[in-house]
């Protein structure tokens, strides 16, 4: 079964945009993972407009499953995954005004880079993703940089889903995940995957090791409830 990480950074944004403290990350980080879910994701950004890094801090405490930290590799982010020692950094190469990810790492040309984040984090214990486009090109890198898994940015795939061009969004995330699988790199998967298309991309993905869910996820969620959702997905990922 492919596992089902929860990114809350949606809660913190609804928290910050009345300041005080509800929803209360902490008691809703709980109740997600009593609910089912394998893992939470947090992503914070440096102007910390959802995920703040003492969120972070605090988080470590009390998630009982997988702690998966997102972000570009800058010096504070870095300061921060090796304080809090997560179970998986995932590194993504965002600038610092983007709404949201929008690409995946070049990993040929930011090879020597990532080859010393990565050596870093490892040495720490911290197993280590990069964020990367279905282009076995990039998969090939990624391999070069001594990463131990990468996830891929299915932005591409919802959006060619959602005009019902199926097998031309899912082709291209095949052959990464398979090149992948042969160049022994664990496979991970992020980015507007929802329960309308989660199933269809479990199903034709080899050797799908988690996905990291959070928009769709909180949004659906208003509607249906989270427990619902949560198990929603749990199904669809089995």
């Amino acid at each position: 079964m492919t596992k089902l990480s929860v990114n809350i950074n949606k809660l913190a944004t609804l928290r910050n945009s009345r300041g005080g403290n509800v929803p209360n990350l902490i008691t809703s980080t709980q109740d997600i993972e009593s609910f089912g879910a394998q893992g939470i994701t947090v992503h914070p950004r440096p102007d910390e407009r959802h995920i703040r890094y003492q969120d972070a801090r605090d988080l470590k405490k009390v998630v009982t499953t997988e702690f998966n930290i997102e972000g570009n590799p800058i010096p504070n982010f870095i300061d921060l995954v090796l304080e809090i020692k997560p179970t998986q950094v995932t590194l993504v190469p965002d600038a610092e005004d983007a709404i949201t990810s929008n690409a995946g790492w070049d990993t040929l040309k930011h090879k020597d880079f990532l080859v010393d984040v990565i050596k870093t984090f490892k040495e720490n214990g911290i197993r280590t993703s990069i964020f990367v486009d279905p282009n076995v090109e990039m998969v090939e890198g990624a391999a070069e940089t001594g990463t131990d898994r990468i996830e891929l940015y299915t932005e591409s795939f919802a959006h060619k889903f959602s005009q019902g061009k199926k097998e031309e969004s899912i082709q291209p995330f095949i052959d990464a995940a398979n090149r992948a699988h042969e160049v022994g790199l664990g496979i991970n998967a992020g980015h507007d995957l929802s329960l309308d298309n989660i199933k269809f991309f479990k199903e034709n993905i080899p050797n799908l090791l988690e996905v990291s869910i959070g928009h769709a996820l909180i949004c659906e969620s208003i509607y249906l409830g989270i427990e619902n959702v949560i198990n929603m997905y749990l199904h669809r990922l089995k």
